[in-house]
């Protein structure tokens, strides 16, 4: 597995590993902590070497599943994980930035994962009722504590990632990115590479839906894609073409749409690094192998001409929802 510089002094493998999946959001019907421990060790033994989790993700299940399946790993890897969203009493999500609350979440999350420094610490969203600068500034004190070795940001439009990063420099931003969201190619994805910074890529695979895996009636009752307009029955129906143009794409290849979705991610940037999760080593080794595919300018063209994705969110809308199904 090669590797990608998020800045000039920080590089992962080109593909990362979302973990998020293995504990949340998709319902627990399909979760296999044992099975997910395989999938964590069989990514390591491809080279993938960044994974990426959160304190809320179970809430702090993800991360305990995490420090258990990496074990004497651990130092090996860079984990990225996230703060600043906390689950309510109602199970809805709300943000907090204080700093107070956020030396106190990344203890939380060094214990469970078991190590004595998080490799890239990201403020999962921004607290509107806190100074950022107060909320950016508590985070840096972490790096210089050596608690975290550097930041990252997400859900942040472009005036506060000018304003946290003339405060401690970012390291990486991660928002969703994929062949049907591409709301951040317009200003984030180029304010990240005219600043030398990272882009952490989610949902390459549009949470499964561009593998043309994905049966929309088959999601249990207590899966997030049930909120996604473009996992409605309409959508569904609609955004098929993208996947038949994607597997037309990958036949010229010999590949999947899945390793062309992923490929087309890598391809918009040298700093861009996908992180597709799944729980499931099949999944994992089709996912990994897109390292080795290189999309010609046909194949760039064919999906840029593709129909947009019924259901797509715009990017004030993806930024201001509350819904679970939008996050990392």
């Amino acid at each position: 597995m090669r590797q990608t510089n998020l800045t000039d002094d920080f590089s992962v493998s080109a593909i990362g590993l979302g973990c998020s999946s293995m504990s949340h959001g998709y319902g627990p019907a399909d979760r296999d902590d044992e099975e997910s421990v395989r999938v964590i060790h069989r990514a390591i033994d491809y080279g993938i070497d960044i994974f990426d989790t959160a304190d809320v993700y179970g809430p702090y299940t993800n991360e305990q599943l995490l420090g258990r399946a990496l074990g004497s790993h651990r130092d090996d890897v860079t984990i990225a994980t996230k703060c600043g969203l906390v689950v309510g009493p109602d199970g809805k999500f709300r943000r907090n930035g204080r700093p107070e609350y956020l030396r106190t979440a990344c203890e939380g999350s060094l214990r469970r994962l078991g190590t004595d420094s998080i490799g890239l610490y990201q403020l999962h969203r921004v607290d509107p009722a806190v100074p950022l600068v107060e909320t950016w500034g508590a985070l840096g004190e972490l790096v210089t504590e050596g608690k975290v070795r550097a930041l990252g940001i997400s859900h942040a439009t472009c005036e506060e990632l000018e304003l946290v990063h003339s405060v401690f420099p970012i390291t990486a931003v991660q928002y969703e990115l994929s062949v049907w969201s591409t709301s951040t190619l317009d200003d984030v994805l180029p304010w990240s590479q005219k600043n030398g910074v990272g882009f952490l890529a989610f949902a390459p695979l549009g949470r499964g839906y561009l593998s043309g895996h994905v049966d929309h009636t088959a999601l249990g009752a207590d899966d997030s894609r049930n909120r996604d307009p473009r996992f409605s029955p309409d959508a569904m129906s609609v955004n098929q073409a993208i996947v038949e143009g994607l597997r037309a794409i990958g036949a010229r290849h010999g590949v999947t749409s899945a390793q062309v979705a992923i490929a087309w991610t890598m391809a918009q940037g040298g700093n861009v690094v996908p992180i597709p999760g799944t729980r499931r080593r099949h999944w994992l080794g089709d996912n990994a192998a897109a390292v080795d595919l290189l999309l010609t300018p046909e194949d760039l063209r064919d999906i840029h001409n593709l129909p947009s994705a019924m259901g797509e969110m715009s990017w004030d809308q993806f930024r201001s929802t509350g819904s679970p199904t939008h996050r990392s």
